[in-house]
């Protein structure tokens, strides 16, 4: 589901073009074995095939062709120039992404071994160049689509396949190849839909076949033999059956609506064939969906090919134990799936999902709660306006093995959320266990926020995580900004706490390992990151001085013990940490506790950049300290003490020392204790000199008296190195 909300935060990024690190195919290298689905096809970038056309992007840029290809780059054909594959893997059919120019149509000439062949492969523009207005931050994408071909003979590894333009700009980015097993045979028994009158050539309405064949067969198999079949409205009723094809290369169902049904008994299991659809627009009021609703308790959905419709399974009602395996589910204007509440023991696994308009994977628990559910071992590619897995709410929930490249606007790889959208939610409970996931290229721009998200996000958008979560053996690969995101999402700052991130493996990330934005608390054990493109932790928590994000150290993590200075600004892709300026507020914006407070007068009102506003401790109750995380050890040598500048101000004398430390544990004495004359006559500011000496990361005002209030008081504490 597209983040709607348009969160307002006074830091601005950069979209930026990353060169480095793209992968040449998405076929996971050794690295990712253990990652995704096992698949019976190997994909082949366009750009590492050889051809006589163009290669555009690498690109990250929301809105640009390239952003939205695998590995943020392909081949441009115009008419005349092809593409040339290497074949991997034994093969006789192919499957190729591809975009056309809007409104155009047409094919590609397909040779193989420098012999044409008499078919081609059709190309449109049909089904791409999706609008949705409603949604904040969203522009024209779902710029690919998808078109498959039997190529009616055998081809061999080393073997050559071409694609060639003819009369339309193609640009194609990644071809997939495998051996299609041959047509399965008609099971014993079974009843099938060309009996009861479907017509396999595609030509006629076999709508009301299907339907006798579902009633006929309750108990039993419906049988759809190799052909085309067209239903032009949707099947009901459909309980205790199983519905099998020869095998979706051979039997294929042109339906944008195969089945609606608010409930069903059960026991339903659909396998074997492709359902393909014509929707080209994302309309949400209609139920444009290969299942929309309930299968029933105990049901199956596998080895289906489900392309060009709305959403692959939107599924509410009972679906208790229902098994989702073994399918491909491409070219969605929506989610690939969505267990939109009261999933129960659901295991959606070993899936392929390419190029969705919104979620590929989703898990939204409105009205009741998703429950011990997961999504395992799947291969996502390509979601282009949203995340590659997303979990809103949920008790119990588990995320294991999962292999996630190519994210696009608004969307991590992974995102654990408590974003309700609509109410009756349930937010996020139990134990949500994230394990042995890959998230390659996953993050983007969110043009609403006007800064990064994630490549895996936790997200306390409506509601405080309370929640136990477990992300553990974590591989992230060239997220073009950071790798872990910890944010309260609709800038109201509540607690992502209750986190711990072990064992993980980052490589080359655009900016930061932890982008920690809303209070909160996480422990990371034996996270090793290499080609940091910033700075190793950026802690600045929204909205300033909502509270402070704890970053534990559990031993064993290297390569990101850097912070980023600065909170005004965003770091922007490979930019490093800013050289100091003598004349910035290093305490501007940073995190900043106390011993105590006064009703609303909290820390971060002393270091908001507002000295009209201020921090206020507990009265009557002396000592009190304000400490400031300045996020990196720093050479503080001036301090500027500011009260509200309003005459009503009188004159007062703090008493009070300086501490620093450089771990938030072990401090020392700066300066020790004196008084401090605050006048509104002098704008009821002072000035503290430092004197030179080690640095310090977390700076301390320890108070002992105050002559005009019972209480320590400060509206700005302003830190310089000169």
């Amino acid at each position: 589901m597209s983040n709607k909300s348009v969160r307002h935060m006074p830091i601005l990024g950069a979209v930026v073009a990353l060169a480095a690190g793209m992968l040449v195919a998405l076929t996971p290298a050794p690295v990712h074995a253990a990652a995704g689905a096992t698949l019976p096809f190997t994909s082949v970038e366009a750009e590492a095939a050889t051809t006589t056309g163009s290669t555009v992007g690498p690109d990250h840029t929301q809105g640009t062709l390239a952003s939205e290809a695998s590995g943020r780059r392909a081949v441009r054909l115009n008419s005349g120039q092809r593409v040339e594959f290497t074949v991997p893997r034994a093969a006789d059919a192919v499957n190729v992404a591809y975009n056309v120019p809007d409104g155009q149509s047409g094919s590609l000439d397909v040779y193989v071994n420098g012999a044409k062949l008499a078919k081609t492969l059709p190309v449109t523009s049909q089904y791409s160049y999706v609008d949705t207005g409603w949604i904040a931050g969203s522009r024209t994408h779902h710029f690919f689509a998808n078109s498959r071909l039997l190529l009616d003979r055998n081809v061999q590894a080393g073997d050559k396949v071409a694609f060639q333009a003819t009369g339309v700009q193609v640009t194609v980015d990644v071809a997939d190849f495998e051996q299609a097993a041959a047509p399965a045979t008609r099971p014993a028994g079974s009843v099938s839909v060309t009996d009861r009158g479907a017509d396999p050539s595609g030509r006629g309405d076999s709508t009301q076949a299907f339907r006798e064949a579902v009633s006929a067969a309750r108990g039993g198999v419906v049988w759809i033999p190799p052909g085309e079949y067209r239903l032009t409205s949707a099947l009901s009723g459909v309980q205790n059956v199983t519905l099998q094809g020869a095998g979706h290369w051979h039997s294929v169902v042109r339906s944008s609506r195969f089945i609606d049904q608010s409930s069903s008994a059960g026991s339903v299991h659909i396998k074997d064939f492709a359902v393909i659809g014509e929707v080209t627009e994302r309309v949400d009021s209609q139920p444009d969906n290969f299942v929309n609703g309930s299968l029933g308790p105990n049901s199956s959905v596998s080895g289906m090919w489900l392309q060009h419709l709305k959403v692959g399974l939107w599924l509410t009602g009972n679906n208790d134990n229902l098994v989702v395996e073994n399918n491909r589910i491409l070219d969605t204007t929506a989610d690939g799936l969505n267990l939109n509440g009261t999933a129960k023991g659901v295991r959606v696994r070993n899936n392929f999902l390419r190029n969705q308009g919104d979620d590929s994977l989703a898990m939204w628990s409105l009205n009741a709660p998703n429950t011990q559910s997961s999504f395992e071992n799947n291969t996502i590619s390509q979601p282009n306006l949203a995340n590659g897995i997303a979990i809103y709410g949920g008790t119990d929930i588990t995320v294991k093995d999962n292999l996630i490249a190519d994210t696009n606007a608004l969307g991590s790889g992974i995102a654990i959320s408590n974003q309700k959208f609509l109410d009756p939610f349930h937010p996020l409970a139990g134990t949500i266990t994230v394990s042995g996931n890959t998230l390659v290229r996953t993050g983007a721009m969110n043009p609403n926020w006007n800064h990064p998200m994630g490549a895996l996000r936790v997200d306390s958008y409506d509601s405080a995580i309370e929640a136990q979560v477990r992300i553990t053996g974590t591989t992230i690969t060239d997220s073009p900004y950071s790798a872990f995101e910890f944010v309260s999402g609709s800038g109201r700052g509540y607690a992502a706490r209750n986190i711990t991130v072990d064992g993980a493996t980052v490589t080359r990330t655009g900016t930061v390992v932890v982008q920690a934005e809303t209070q909160g608390a996480a422990t990371f054990r034996g996270v090793t990151a290499t080609g940091v493109g910033a700075a190793g932790v950026y802690n600045c928590p929204y909205p300033s001085g909502s509270g402070t994000f704890t970053v534990t150290d559990g031993g064993g993590n290297s390569g990101w013990n850097s912070t980023w200075a600065d909170c005004s600004t965003w770091p922007e892709p490979g930019q490093g940490n800013p050289d100091p300026d003598p004349d910035r507020n290093l305490a501007r914006g940073r995190p900043a506790t106390a011993t105590g407070s006064q009703d609303v007068y909290t820390p971060g009102r002393a270091v908001d950049g507002d000295a009209n506003s201020y921090w206020e401790s507990a009265n009557h109750a002396f000592p009190q300290a304000l400490t400031v995380d300045l996020g990196s050890s720093r050479a503080v040598r001036r301090l500027v003490l500011k009260l509200p500048p309003q005459a009503v101000w009188q004159a007062r004398t703090q008493t009070l020392s300086v501490q620093g430390s450089t771990d938030g544990s072990a401090y020392t004495t700066v300066l020790a204790a004196r008084d401090y004359r605050f006048d509104p006559a002098t704008g009821n500011t002072v000035t503290v000199n430092l004197p030179s000496g080690p640095g310090l990361r977390h700076l301390r005002l320890h108070v002992t008296g105050n002559t005009g209030w019972p209480a320590a008081q400060f509206s700005e504490v302003e830190a310089y190195l000169s």
